[in-house]
């Protein structure tokens, strides 16, 4: 019995690690495309950028997880059965509980792994990478400012450089600046770049005109100037304290939030909770939805379509369910024991239809007319 765990469950391992890798690299280059242009051109550094790309991770794989261990399962049983190697270990004695306990004591372990994820991991990475999108947002001028864009920095102020060199300098600008009321300005200039002092960040020009249109009889003046400044205050860092996501929370402050007096605030923190504690059981309740379509009733090698397309029906409605419990829960508190139902139930009863399933069997066996 323990070489026949080790087989089966070397291959769901296997088939695991692939279809997590591939799902999780086909999601992270579907949300990392929204990052390429900081990194291609607003300057930001690779090392920087990788790591802002690292940070999803923990989040894509509470998600993935589950998804990788179904289609795994369902994989590697339906081979099995296909290879007739399933009717060998059934003719050997073998009931459905124990050709399917592989799979649990591996859908057990990948739980927890979901534990460690949506307990720890989740909120420190969401946490992380919240706080890196903060300082690049208030410390990296070069983000906000695109290369051939006109960018609303504020009210009245209006940026555009025409390309940016390798080094950050920028050519081709021009700033409109009307925060003075009634004293619009245009600034152009052949060569500029961004500086940051204490007193926040600052637009440098060279080599450019300073126009400003006279309010009573609208006549422009062009004064021509080596070098001129523009504050960009809106663009110094906040010293406001940033508040904090519902992801970015760890369970005891989700539970028990010390700086959040709304009670509304309090029940969407206290559904995020228990939604952390729900998730990794879907790992579970997956797995066991699938063997109990794949092995209940007796084996066909031609005949597992019908099963496999029920079981991802049903995996698919589980997660629907999922879904439409968590923003029950979020509108109503009294509806948060629903929200556990979601993966309880179908584990218990894949294992019902598992034991039932081996006791037709045993009936089967017994001589006829023996009771």
């Amino acid at each position: 019995m323990k070489g026949v765990t080790r087989y089966i469950a070397k291959q769901i391992v296997v088939v695991v690690l692939f279809v997590t890798l591939a799902l999780t690299v086909a999601v992270w280059l579907s949300q990392s495309l929204r990052f390429v242009d900081m990194i291609i051109n607003h300057g930001l550094p690779l090392g920087l950028s990788l790591y802002f790309l690292a940070l999803m991770m923990p989040s894509l794989l509470a998600v993935i997880l589950p998804v990788s261990l179904f289609i795994a399962v369902m994989f590697v049983y339906h081979k099995l059965i296909v290879d007739s190697e399933l009717v060998v270990l059934r003719a050997a004695g073998l009931s459905p509980v124990a050709i399917a306990r592989p799979a649990m004591i591996l859908a057990s372990i990948v739980t927890l792994i979901g534990f460690s994820l949506t307990l720890y991991f989740l909120p420190a990475s969401f946490r992380a990478f919240k706080d890196l999108q903060y300082t690049i947002r208030n410390s990296y001028a070069q983000v906000v400012l695109q290369e051939g864009v006109f960018t609303d920095i504020a009210d009245g102020l209006t940026f555009f450089a025409r390309e940016r060199d390798a080094d950050g300098g920028l050519r081709g600008v021009l700033v409109y600046d009307s925060r003075v009321a009634g004293k619009p300005v245009t600034y152009t200039a052949a060569v500029g770049a961004i500086v940051t002092g204490d007193a926040g960040p600052r637009l440098i020009m060279q080599d450019g005109t300073y126009q400003q249109a006279q309010k009573d009889d609208g006549e422009v003046s062009v004064l021509y100037f080596d070098r001129a400044v523009v504050e960009l205050s809106e663009l110094a860092p906040s010293t406001d304290p940033r508040s904090r996501d519902a992801k970015e929370l760890y369970l005891e402050e989700l539970f028990f939030p010390t700086d959040v007096h709304n009670q509304e605030r309090r029940d969407r923190l206290r559904v995020e909770g228990h939604q952390r504690l729900i998730t990794p059981l879907y790992c579970f309740a997956f797995a066991v939805v699938g063997l109990a379509f794949l092995l209940s009733g007796d084996f066909q090698r031609r005949g597992q379509i019908g099963r496999i397309a029920s079981a991802i029906l049903a995996v698919v409605l589980l997660q629907v369910l999922s879904l439409g419990m968590q923003n029950l829960a979020g509108r109503m508190p009294a509806a948060v024991p629903l929200m556990y139902l979601g993966p309880l139930v179908p584990t218990l009863f894949g294992f019902l239809v598992l034991l039932q399933s081996r006791r037709g069997r045993r009936r089967l066996a017994l001589p006829h007319g023996t009771q």
